[in-house]
């Protein structure tokens, strides 16, 4: 009988202890989350600019070295 009493109010002191968050820490957690998202989706686009960069370059310079090579086999004829 003392045991069952005894483990009735360990649940509920358990089942109390595991509540709900208020709705205010529920928000402000979410707010951080979201910041964190804004954030890594800034450095996503900065990183994706800087790779349409490179990749302008490179076409350039493609293009560059096929000039070059049109020009050296009509030299050559």
């Amino acid at each position: 009988m003392t045991r069952s009493i005894l483990l009735a109010a360990l649940l509920a002191l358990a089942v109390t202890a595991c509540g709900e968050k208020p709705a205010e820490e529920v928000a402000a957690t979410a707010t951080d989350a979201a910041a964190v998202a804004t954030d890594a989706a800034a450095a996503a686009t900065e990183a994706a600019d800087a790779v349409a960069t490179d990749a302008a370059a490179a076409t350039e310079a493609a293009a560059a070295a096929t000039d070059s090579a049109a020009a050296a086999t009509e030299a050559a004829k």
